[in-house]
């Protein structure tokens, strides 16, 4: 059960940032004033989805703490690593981001380097 916590908390996690991004992405650039910035950012609180966004990042969190209490923080820690790995490859299939080399360079590092730590 305990690693369905893990995955639950990087489902969660990954979904945020996702949909807020695509929101974020869609709303416009952030203003230039300092007031302006303000009214922007609290001016989506009212967007749906970047509600359903951090009700995500409160699920994760909640998954996380059931996860704590059936691992070492040092055990299970780095399997966050792979919400870097599902962000990459999904913020490519649907936000369009590009993918370069170094990111896929990077990525393999990220996997190789929690291989290593599970062990």
């Amino acid at each position: 059960m305990g690693y369905l916590y893990i995955l639950l908390t990087i489902v969660f996690t990954v979904y945020g940032q996702l949909v807020i991004k695509w929101q974020i992405g869609g709303a416009g650039s952030l203003p230039d004033a300092g007031g302006e910035k303000l009214k922007f950012l609290l001016s989506q609180f009212m967007n749906p989805w970047i509600l359903t966004g951090f009700g995500a990042a409160f699920l994760a969190s909640l998954a996380w703490m059931a996860a704590m209490t059936k691992f070492e923080l040092s055990f299970a820690y780095p399997f966050m690593s792979m919400a870097f790995v599902a962000v990459l490859a999904f913020s490519v299939a649907f936000l369009g981001e590009p993918l370069g080399w170094t990111k896929v360079l990077g990525t393999i590092m990220v996997v190789a380097g929690l291989c290593i730590m599970t062990q």
